[in-house]
């Protein structure tokens, strides 16, 4: 099984609430962390689309919502704008983050921007001749 790389960058602003709330950065801190609990099963979907499109590699940022109530992350969607990478990543990356929530839920509404980047490792080298 190839491994990929996955390198993560993210954003995230909040939207103010006059309740008591986690810190921007303990806000930021849960959410990454929520995202990293699924990196290896991100980068076991990416090595499928390797598979499939050998060197596929490229950036993928999406878009999300943290709801108040729930924790939830939704209307997750991949800026395309943003993007290089085949859409096939992006659907690994929005199909695994769909499922996050932050525990427990936090009085703000979080807006998140999030990228992952994919590189392909680099081919095997030939083998010598004889």
């Amino acid at each position: 099984m190839k491994k990929g790389l996955l390198l993560v960058t993210a954003s995230l602003s909040l939207t103010a609430c006059s309740f008591a709330a986690r810190s921007p950065e303990m806000y930021r801190d849960d959410t990454k962390a929520a995202l990293e609990s699924k990196n290896a099963e991100i980068l076991g979907c990416y090595d499928g689309v390797l598979k499939a499109t050998p060197g596929a590699q490229g950036k993928v940022t999406i878009k999300f919502e943290v709801e108040t109530e729930t924790g939830k992350f939704v209307n997750i969607s991949v800026d395309k704008a943003a993007s290089t990478a085949p859409d096939a990543v992006g659907e690994c990356v929005t199909k695994a983050v769909g499922s996050l929530a932050i525990k427990p839920p936090d009085a703000r509404t979080g807006q998140a921007t999030w990228t992952y980047d994919f590189a392909a490792p680099p081919p095997p080298a030939p083998a010598p001749k004889s």
